[in-house]
């Protein structure tokens, strides 16, 4: 017996870790949908560059993507090519896995100037992402700040830390590679409102800011012999390690490293001065008072040319949904009968890329109780509908020949040269 007919709008973890729970839940037919002509969503997008290992995560996808039953659908923009509604009346389920790709806004006087950026457009411009390719930033200052206390955050510093060796081995596209070896940065602060503790960096990431060779990391405060207050047993052994971690920083030569990066805890940013660019940030000194963060009036200002905000992410709205506090209204994964949320969508932007893999799992779980088998047509319908709208869509072979054509153009040690508009992928697939 045929299961129900199925379509997951998002090609990033989220999204085929339910395609793969699914296949081994459900006898169906499983299309996956993306705006872009390329899957694998963060991990081809977001994902730093010098963090080929966490991108092999893709290969996993791929064979996912090859079974029989899973057909991808790229270079469809669902709220624009075709709606939610649409979808829904042609398949039995629909997921949404579209994560949560727009930058919260950093709400302080002076954020809207020339030289600030979100760290989802400005990660978005190292990866080549063809939304931000164009992004230009001007590096040419001695100062960058970025303000957030996450691995987004240390990614940043570190690409712009790194030099054009230590990057070589890594996908990051000509252009952003160029700009920041001309740039004269020297200084990088990368600033929390609250401190070392409650700072959400793992530890692999932080201890990398250790092995620098252009760049020494230094703690701007002194940190804590021991922790105080209750924490699982997990966290407090995560907490040691990263207070071992920034500790271990005081001990590395200092000798021939140009630039630095400073750790600033227990400041928050209040405004950013500047007529039409950015000059200077100033923050306020902060103290924790038990869990309660509090003001202490003290006013410190940073001169900068680039300030990149790396405080969390939002979804873009899709005509149809209902989403509040950047995640959409669900019950523990069900929005309604046959429509179903995995991801960020789903939680909000937490976790790491496993972490999607029980949102898949909860999603076939809730599909295969309600549906049984297949009620409306699903793959052939859309793909009728495509062709009444004259759509150009990329296939799974599409990308493979995009993979290809990257990987054979790469300049050894990189693994590939990334194509950097819809319009070069499309021409390369002859759509």
């Amino acid at each position: 017996m045929k299961g129900p007919s199925v379509v997951i709008i998002g090609s990033g973890p989220s999204g085929f870790y339910t395609a793969e729970s699914i296949t081994k839940n459900l006898n169906s037919d499983i299309d996956i949908i993306d705006r872009l002509p390329t899957p694998f969503g963060l991990i081809r997008g977001g994902v730093a560059p010098d963090h080929q290992t966490t991108k092999k995560i893709s290969s996993s996808y791929t064979k996912t993507a090859e079974k029989e039953k899973v057909k991808f659908f790229g270079n469809i923009e669902v709220g624009k090519d075709i709606t939610i509604e649409e979808l829904r009346e042609l398949y039995d389920v629909v997921v949404l896995a579209i994560g949560s790709e727009l930058d919260n806004k950093l709400e302080i006087k002076g954020s809207n100037l020339q030289g600030v950026y979100g760290s989802a457009e400005f990660v978005g411009w190292y990866n080549g992402h063809p939304d931000y390719v164009n992004l230009e930033p001007n590096l040419n200052t001695k100062n960058v700040v970025v303000i957030g206390n996450g691995n987004v955050a240390i990614d940043i510093v570190r690409v712009l830390s790194k030099t054009s060796e230590e990057m070589s081995d890594s996908d990051i596209p000509g252009y952003a590679l160029d700009s920041i070896k001309k740039s004269p940065i020297k200084n990088l602060y990368i600033v929390g409102r609250r401190g070392p503790v409650e700072a959400k960096f793992t530890n692999v990431e932080l201890r990398e800011m250790g092995k620098l060779s252009n760049c020494v990391p230094i703690v701007n405060i002194d940190l804590p012999n021991e922790l105080k207050g209750s924490y699982t047993e997990r966290d407090q052994r995560l907490i040691e390690k990263n207070l071992e971690t920034l500790k271990s920083f005081s001990t590395i030569e200092k000798n021939n490293k140009e630039k630095k990066l400073n750790f600033n805890f227990f400041q928050k940013p209040i405004e950013i001065i500047g007529d039409e660019k950015v000059d200077s940030i100033k923050f306020e000194k902060t103290k924790l008072e038990g869990s309660e963060l509090r003001s202490t009036g003290e006013i410190i200002e940073i001169n900068c040319g680039l300030v990149i905000s790396a405080i969390g992410y939002t979804p873009k709205d899709i005509p149809g949904l209902n989403i509040n506090d950047g995640v959409v209204e669900n019950d523990n994964g069900r929005i309604s009968k046959g429509f179903y949320a995995a991801g960020w969508i789903r939680r909000g932007p937490t976790g790491v890329i496993g972490t999607n893999k029980a949102d898949g799992e909860l999603v076939a779980e809730l599909a295969n109780k309600e549906f049984k088998n297949q009620i409306k047509d699903g793959r052939a319908a859309l793909v009728k509908m495509i062709k009444s709208k004259n759509l150009k869509v990329t296939s799974f072979k599409d990308w493979e020949k995009i993979d290809s054509f990257e990987k054979k153009n790469a300049v050894v040690p990189a693994p590939r040269k990334k194509i950097l508009t819809i319009k070069e992928m499309l021409n390369l697939c002859k759509i």
